[in-house]
């Protein structure tokens, strides 16, 4: 059953995406950017989310909303756990701003998919060149920040398999340091029912814990990011604790404690520069 629901989904997801790359097409042929064309591209990503929950059984628990920036010029970069693709789709559904995800510039050549997102105010780079890719980054990040986008990165770089932790990388933090606007951490379990690179979901519950703000003002890149880095694996046990046999480190912050809890010494590998956190 789950294997029939799962191609059920991959053929509404590939059904539905072509009217909406179409319109976002059409739209910018003739001159429409901005705002009106990404709400297209995120009336198809509700779509799919929609219709995960419909076909698939899957659901979304999202507490944290509250953390978010609530001030209509209050930039911020989202820095996401990122164990599948659901999470790429699910973030723009229910963020209250548009947001502009960094991403490699071969996404481009994926029919539709790859032709919509073109089109839309994000951020593709070339991470084969790294220095060139990070300054595309700022200087990109910094002018959509100014018209009210929000930027989303995962820290990690891939996707990650549930129970595991990649290596942090410091592209976002040092984003957010250049651009002077607070990181928003962001923990998601969804592996749980949609694991990595897996083409059959299983219905369940995707729980997203959105912490508090982090001013990135004074901070370093790279402990800032251990800082980032200590709070979503925390709540990532917290949440799906059955996934690690293992508890947090011990200097982690515990769920709902305050960033300030977490020294610039946090555990945590050092990252090292990459463009936009790739």
């Amino acid at each position: 059953m789950a294997f029939i629901r799962s191609v059920i989904h991959l053929l509404w997801m590939g059904i539905t995406v072509v009217p909406y790359t179409l319109a976002i097409m059409l739209c910018t042929l003739f001159g429409m950017r901005g705002r009106p064309v990404y709400r297209i591209a995120r009336a198809w990503l509700s779509l799919s989310i929609s219709g995960a929950r419909v076909i698939l059984g899957i659901k979304t628990h999202v507490i944290g909303m509250e953390n978010l920036p609530q001030g209509e010029n209050e930039g911020a970069v989202l820095l996401v756990k990122h164990q599948s693709t659901y999470e790429t789709f699910l973030m723009p559904a229910i963020m209250p701003r548009p947001l502009a995800y960094v991403f490699k510039k071969e996404l481009l050549r994926v029919p539709f998919f790859g032709w919509s997102i073109g089109r839309l105010d994000m951020i593709h780079i070339d991470r084969r060149q790294t220095t060139a890719a990070f300054n595309k980054v700022v200087q990109q990040g910094k002018d959509l920040l100014a018209k009210g986008i929000w930027i989303i990165m995962f820290p990690e770089g891939t996707r990650i398999d549930r129970g595991q932790q990649g290596k942090y990388k410091s592209g976002g933090t040092r984003l957010a340091i250049d651009t002077g606007v607070p990181v928003v951490p962001i923990a998601v379990t969804s592996a749980r029912v949609w694991p990595r690179k897996a083409f059959i979901k299983r219905p369940g519950v995707v729980d997203v814990s959105i912490g508090k703000p982090i001013s990135s003002v004074g901070r370093q890149p790279d402990e800032l990011m251990r800082e980032v880095q200590a709070w979503i694996e925390a709540e990532m046990r917290r949440l799906d604790p059955d996934a690690y046999p293992t508890p947090a480190p011990a200097n982690a912050v515990p769920a709902g404690a305050p960033s300030s809890a977490v020294t610039p010494a946090a555990s945590g590998e050092a990252s090292q520069d990459a463009a936009a956190g790739k």
